[in-house]
């Protein structure tokens, strides 16, 4: 098989399938000597990868305009044992489409017919039995909704099974009796009305009402979010470690000196003669409280609510409603799961790429989210230290970060090459799911998280501790200090803070509050520290995740943005 070809009547949702088969990189050409626009795109067909190409809309093989002239020239350019025709039709209006369908097994071609919009023929009421419309017409037969995704899947698993048939070939006037013969036998007409469920299913993937929707599910599922992990943070970690783990701490730390080494590794800095479990950076205090004291209670409450949309079935319609802008980023709808964890953490972010088909749609996504998007507890301190300034602070970081990924991502797509294969998704409907299997799949991702992320987090703040320990920070802040003072506009105080950011960017927005800065100092502070370095975790992910090349490619696209970013808002916008 060398070709796949999609014709169908105009406004079948053709392209639709089209875009569900192939990759976002797709060709638009005009068929030589006309205007007429055809699009090819390609597909991966087991170890194959096989060209597919959009035909032009078209009634008949009797072509009676420009349209339907290149379609059928296009059609018959292959010899027809190296081809596989798919056949689009509406399922709601089969009496004029199978037209086009008996014409096409008439003259040979090896077809399968895909019966398009199969929910919308649901809900007017049309029921189809595809079993006998297989076996009239003699290909394999296929119901699909390519707005969501319904039988995509089963329509590339049967591709290989479209052969040529002999059929006898019929008049004008034969075929049209021939349809009104099949319709009797396969189609059944009866009138309903939509349940509650249903109708929210179908808002929900709708442009205008979908967005109202999504809106009200993230901004509710932020919330969410938030309350459950400031609730564990407030009532467990918290009194845990300063009513438990700090009592302790502190008569173990008797037997050591304070400025020897083993007290500066394992405790770190005394902050105002105690220990400071966000700032004091020791292996005994703020490693673990980062991951389980900070981190983990808003990976649980993310991880609970994300697995809550997922399970109830809205998350892969938020994927399909997101389907179209994410496509001009270079990416397709399930990209937003990655994006959406990336707000509680980078991290498991960053690993959810997986589910991202090609090493080209990882890159763009990892990269995107590490650099536009912001974790739950860097949030909170943007929110804590901007607030006081007013609203318009702390929603200019937001919007400085959707204009850079919107940015980012529209030229990435433009200047990588690859391979972007379609993510095929089912859409189910919704329903409540099980608690127990909702609190094991919960429990298998926190607990996945927690194994990637602790031996990070403890060689980061090693690191960075012996780092202090030797005073190498003072030759780094020398280094640094022109381009953040002279181009961000910042005290050469903040570079310790931006630096910080690599291990911890929430620790690091804190470390801004005792330098004074005026609003727009620190907007920029915080604005910087989103868009640079990820934290030390997120950065040996995406090592992890992305190998060494493509990890210099992020890193030198994540300084160069931050560069401009901080010098625009300096001088350009923030004067």
């Amino acid at each position: 098989m060398k070709k796949i070809y999609l014709i169908g009547n105009p406004n079948v949702g053709k392209s639709v399938v089209f875009s569900r088969l192939t990759d976002v990189h797709v060709i638009s050409s005009n068929y030589p000597g006309t205007t007429v626009e055809f699009i090819k795109g390609y597909l991966s067909l087991g170890d194959e990868k096989i060209e597919v190409i959009d035909l032009p809309g078209t009634y008949s093989l009797e072509s009676s305009s420009s349209a339907e002239e290149v379609a059928v020239s296009l059609l018959r350019e292959y010899p027809k044992d190296e081809i596989v025709v798919v056949n689009i039709l509406d399922s709601t209006n089969l009496e004029r489409n199978l037209l086009l369908t008996l014409q096409l097994v008439e003259e040979g071609f090896p077809v399968i017919a895909c019966l398009n919009m199969c929910d919308d023929a649901v809900h007017r009421g049309v029921h189809i039995d595809i079993k006998k419309l297989e076996e009239i017409i003699g290909v394999p037969v296929i119901s699909t909704c390519a707005v969501t995704g319904v039988g995509i899947k089963l329509l590339i698993d049967r591709i290989k099974e479209a052969k040529p048939i002999s059929r006898k070939k019929l008049s004008h006037d034969e075929r049209w009796k021939e349809i009104g013969y099949i319709l009797e036998q396969i189609q059944r007409l009866e009138h309903r009305h939509h349940y509650l469920r249903e109708m929210l299913e179908d808002a929900s993937v709708r442009p205008i009402s979908g967005l109202i929707m999504a809106t009200g599910v993230i901004y509710a599922s932020f919330k969410i979010v938030r309350f459950i992990g400031e609730s564990i943070i407030t009532k467990i970690t918290d009194p845990f470690f300063y009513g438990t783990i700090q009592p302790l701490l502190e008569k173990l730390s008797i037997h050591w000196q304070e400025k020897s080494f083993v007290f500066h590794l394992l405790i770190g800095d005394l902050i105002n003669g105690k220990i400071d479990f966000k700032q004091s950076l020791g292996l005994l205090t703020t490693a673990p409280y980062i991951e389980f004291g900070m981190v983990l209670p808003y990976v649980i409450s993310f991880y609970f609510v994300l697995s809550l949309l997922e399970d109830i079935g809205y998350l892969p319609r938020l994927a399909i409603l997101l389907d179209n802008l994410l496509h001009r980023l270079g990416l397709h709808g399930y990209a937003i799961i990655p994006v959406l964890l990336g707000f509680g953490c980078n991290v498991p972010g960053i690993l959810s790429t997986r589910v991202l088909e090609s090493k080209r749609e990882r890159f763009i996504a990892s990269t995107i989210i590490s650099i536009g998007i912001p974790c739950v507890p860097l949030q909170a301190m943007i929110v804590g230290l901007l607030g006081v300034f007013g609203g318009f602070y702390v929603g200019g970081v937001y919007l400085v970060l959707f204009i850079i990924i919107l940015i980012l991502g529209f030229i990435l797509n433009r200047l990588l090459h690859g391979y972007s294969p379609e993510f095929l998704l089912e859409i189910p409907p919704y329903r409540f799911p099980p608690l127990a299997m909702l609190a094991r799949k919960l429990y298998f991702r926190v607990k996945g998280f927690v194994f990637e992320a602790v031996p990070i987090v403890l060689i980061g703040v090693l690191v960075v501790n012996i780092l202090l320990y030797f005073g190498l920070f003072d030759m780094v802040t020398g280094v640094f200090a022109p381009v953040v003072h002279g181009l961000f506009g910042l005290p050469k105080e903040a570079i310790v803070a931006l630096i910080i950011g690599f291990l911890r960017k929430d620790v690091a927005v804190g470390m801004l509050a005792p330098l004074a800065l005026s609003a727009k100092q620190l907007f920029i502070a915080a604005t910087l520290l989103a868009i640079s370095f990820p934290c030390i975790a997120t950065f040996i992910v995406l090592w992890k995740e992305l190998g060494v090349k493509d990890l210099i490619k992020s890193t030198l696209i994540m300084l160069t943005v931050s560069i401009i970013v901080g010098t625009m808002l300096n001088f350009v916008i923030l004067r």
